[in-house]
């Protein structure tokens, strides 16, 4: 990838900050949409998909609810609730048609960023296998999940996944679904991937770069401040007109915003979380494990911190990873500074993270204990999962940065916001996405909304492309944006369980 020298004009169409999912979704999505529009993308890093897009940053495998209890919480009377599972899985079909829409195009040359990995729940004790059974029977009942088994049979469990079965009290009840259609996503390969497709188009990208503020002009424009970062820079501070700015920045993404001073971002704060994880390569253990395995979260654990056991194929070589265990930075990035958190308080940001703290002090509390507790401890969480797990075996590895998102709720206070949240001006000039899980699985669909929140005017024209890259999109009128409609959700499960629609992308996904 080939970044264009400061000669450059300094006024371009659009500015996408930050090299991750996000920027690279929309730009692909802009060009295929405006192809005479120049694009500009800033990278503070060296390359692209260094932070939350790192497939070691833990930037999500392809969630698609098959796996995941925090998207299907139980009600108070028992029921179990399916809408949010349903909407993540709709969401990250979507991408899956915009990716095989480019491959088909020749945009996309190698598919090895998406492999066939089942998706499972894992959970022991007698409560929690009443709980499974309940979402797995009203979650098998949906078309989205038709092909969803389940069992409390520990020889069938131990076929679908020897190592959670092995060296575990026969007396101790367990019980897991599994999904077979489920993938495993590299969204670093895949990112890197639609921006060198991006520069083929005319794109320009400037690695080493960071944009440190953005200022409204009088003409409408942004004016962005922008930092050459590397060591021979001609000239280290310049600037960069804009008509719209996206910010996918990351954690990056809220000072930013602030910087920007739409009222929008007001009453935003964000409260950054790390974590660690556990790797191992050894081909004896990870050969006796093809699957993406979630458990149930500790009480006052944040949705991210999930426990899971997954198969990542990453750049070709297979591993399996163990975690999350939840540490405290007070960086918002992880190649960030230590002062990211102090610097986005604000006073009107000031209520809404000590409302969301004194509400959550469970969660406080949670992290307190994830910090203080002692190695032998934190392996024995694996052990819950892999009765026979070996330390020698693993590593530790440290994930990226997520930063919780915390806004206003409608009597003023804060509250935590477990997901990803647009936040757009009033005249679609600027937006930018805060937050994280499910995050990259669902790029399509949430750029589609940006698309939509900041060029209402040129909706009509674009919705027929749209739809031609993406099908599921095509009866728009009677679904949200970015999601599948009533009526296409037996297509949409046609496409995920039996792959003829995938002929492209879906026939390269290896078993």
């Amino acid at each position: 990838m080939t970044a264009v020298s400061n000669s450059a004009s300094d006024q371009v169409d659009v500015v996408l900050i930050g090299g991750g999912i996000m920027s690279a979704t929309l730009g692909t999505l802009l060009q295929q949409l405006e192809p005479s529009w120049s694009i500009r993308l800033y990278e503070r890093l060296d390359d692209v998909a260094l932070e939350s897009t790192n497939a070691w940053n833990n930037a999500g495998t392809g969630h698609a609810a098959l796996c995941e209890l925090n998207y299907t919480p139980e009600r108070k009377d028992g029921t179990i609730d399916i809408t949010k599972a349903v909407k993540i899985n709709e969401q990250f079909e979507v991408s899956r048609q915009l990716w095989q829409h480019l491959q088909a195009k020749g945009e996309l040359k190698d598919t090895s960023f998406i492999n066939r990995t089942p998706h499972m729940t894992f959970v022991r004790g007698a409560e929690n296998v009443d709980y499974l059974r309940r979402r797995f029977e009203t979650l098998s009942a949906h078309p989205l999940f038709k092909g969803m088994e389940f069992s409390t049979d520990p020889a069938t469990i131990a076929r679908w996944s020897p190592l959670l079965v092995e060296g575990r009290d026969p007396s101790e009840p367990v019980a897991a679904t599994r999904a077979a259609a489920g993938t495993d996503v590299d969204f670093g390969a895949l990112t890197r991937q639609l921006v060198d497709a991006m520069v083929e188009r005319g794109a320009q990208v400037r690695l080493q770069h960071e944009v440190k503020s953005l200022k409204r002009t009088k003409d409408g424009r942004w004016r962005l401040k922008v930092k050459d970062r590397s060591w021979n820079a001609e000239q280290r501070t310049h600037h960069v007109s804009a008509r719209f700015v996206f910010v996918g920045a990351g954690g990056g993404a809220l000072p930013l915003l602030q910087s920007a001073g739409i009222p929008e971002i007001k009453g935003f704060g964000g409260f950054p979380i790390s974590g660690e994880f556990l790797r191992t390569s050894n081909p004896e253990i990870v050969a006796r494990h093809q699957a993406k395995v979630y458990g149930k979260a500790d009480v006052g654990a944040p949705p991210m911190s999930v426990p899971h056991l997954d198969t990542r194929v990453v750049d070709g070589k297979t591993y399996l990873l163990f975690g999350p265990y939840a540490g405290f930075s007070p960086k918002y990035l992880k190649k960030g500074k230590y002062l990211g958190l102090i610097t986005s308080l604000r006073l009107d940001n000031l209520t809404s993270m000590l409302g969301a703290g004194l509400k959550n002090i469970d969660l406080t509390q949670y992290l307190v204990g994830e910090l203080v507790a002692r190695p032998e401890t934190k392996f024995r969480t694996l052990q819950a999962f892999f009765p026979d797990a070996m330390p020698h075996d693993w590593e530790k590895i440290v994930a990226g940065q997520r930063v919780q998102v915390i806004k206003r709720d409608k009597d003023g206070k804060g509250v935590l916001e477990f997901g990803t949240e647009v936040v757009a001006a009033a005249d679609g000039s600027i937006a930018g996405l805060l937050g994280a899980s499910p995050g990259a699985s669902t790029a399509a669909s949430a750029m589609v909304d940006v698309l939509n929140r900041c060029f209402p005017d040129r909706a009509a024209q674009w919705q027929p492309r749209l739809a031609q890259m993406m099908p599921s999109l095509a009866d728009s009128d009677s679904a949200a944006p970015g999601t599948i409609s009533g009526e296409r959700h037996a297509d949409a499960h046609g496409m995920v369980r039996d792959g003829e629609a995938y002929a492209a992308v879906d026939a390269d996904v290896r078993a």
